[in-house]
């Protein structure tokens, strides 16, 4: 057996476990959506489902970025701030340039997020800074700067055009169009990162970032890439968050990193890198979505969310490690015998 059969046998087997993850998410989603409805039954209502739908919209969309960082092995903690900061950004745009059009305040909160995410990328792809070291104080640095220039304002629905609070308000086919914008990216996404070439490098630096660089793969300059394309998304999703609940201050997205980083690591993206999908990770933040729907409807306490957040988070990371070592053993047992 030579390096590229084995290669194929591996990238063969995390397509397989990918696929029966999925499978297992969606599983799990009906069956617990299935069954609060039955103890509740407006839990499957119309309203209910697109509030669940705008819901879940948001955090995908944070998820996908996170998806980038965390298949080259890094982490980014700072988009929950950079959220805070670009949708109190959006609100005061509105107020303070009346008439000024939608898709004009979407393109500046973009911007302002991918400036945001070069610091982190700066800091990182050339500082050689760990990123978990650089997230978390940006993440501070932006929430106090959120803070300082808030000041205790705050933006509210009466003051936000009505077209660009449609798109949480309104739908398509009973979709809101907020979704249909956030399914459009992930489909692009996607296939961005399975089909080109800088979505295979993506995969390749978090699998093994030695043979990468061996490669020709310029690991610096791709890692710089995923964090300013989570700052850009982070963003995006700050306009969408206004759009969403209309009323805006400092403490908007406060503390939803985890949340983030926790639903892309149920979905199967794996903490190590090199493996996961754009699919898995949107529905573990669906599934995250739903079980917190689920401990509200049946009245549970809310403290107890954060506690089986973590749990989640942890069982995701053993079953990571555990299949990954069954794996490693089953290619030495192959090796073994060559």
């Amino acid at each position: 057996m030579n390096q590229s059969t084995h290669n194929r046998e591996r990238t063969t087997w995390f397509r397989a476990l990918l696929r029966g993850r999925e499978s297992s998410l969606v599983l799990l989603i009906v069956i617990l959506a299935a069954t609060t409805d039955f103890l509740n039954p407006r839990f499957l209502s119309a309203q209910s489902l697109k509030d669940l739908m705008l819901n879940v919209s948001i955090m995908a969309l944070l998820v996908l970025g996170q998806t980038i960082i965390i298949l080259m092995r890094q982490i980014d903690l700072s988009v929950s701030s950079i959220v805070g900061i670009t949708a109190f950004l959006s609100g005061t745009l509105f107020v303070n340039r009346p008439g000024i059009p939608d898709f004009v305040v979407i393109l500046i909160v973009v911007a302002t997020g991918l400036a945001l995410g070069a610091v982190n990328a700066v800091l990182i792809a050339w500082g050689n800074i760990p990123a978990l070291i650089t997230t978390l104080g940006t993440l501070y640095i932006f929430r106090g700067a959120d803070y300082a220039w808030v000041h205790g304002r705050q933006v509210n629905a009466v003051n936000i055009p009505t077209s660009f609070l449609a798109i949480g308000t309104s739908t398509f086919l009973a979709i809101p169009w907020l979704t249909w914008i956030v399914l459009a990216l992930l489909l692009v996404f996607s296939v961005g990162l399975r089909q080109y070439r800088t979505g295979r490098e993506f995969y390749a630096i978090g699998s093994n970032r030695a043979a990468a660089i061996l490669a020709g793969i310029n690991v610096g300059r791709q890692i710089a890439i995923g964090f300013l394309i989570s700052g850009a998304i982070a963003g995006l999703a700050g306009a969408l968050w206004l759009a969403r609940f209309g009323t805006v201050d400092a403490t908007a997205a406060e503390g939803i990193e985890l949340t983030v980083i926790t639903s892309t690591v149920v979905g199967g993206v794996a903490i190590t890198g090199g493996v996961g999908s754009v699919l898995g990770a949107v529905l573990g933040a669906l599934l995250l979505s739903v079980f917190n729907s689920t401990l509200v409807f049946l009245r549970v306490p809310s403290f107890w969310q954060q506690a089986f957040q973590g749990a989640m988070l942890l069982l995701a990371i053993a079953l990571d490690a555990f299949l990954a070592h069954q794996h490693a053993l089953r290619s030495r047992v192959r090796w073994s015998h060559v």
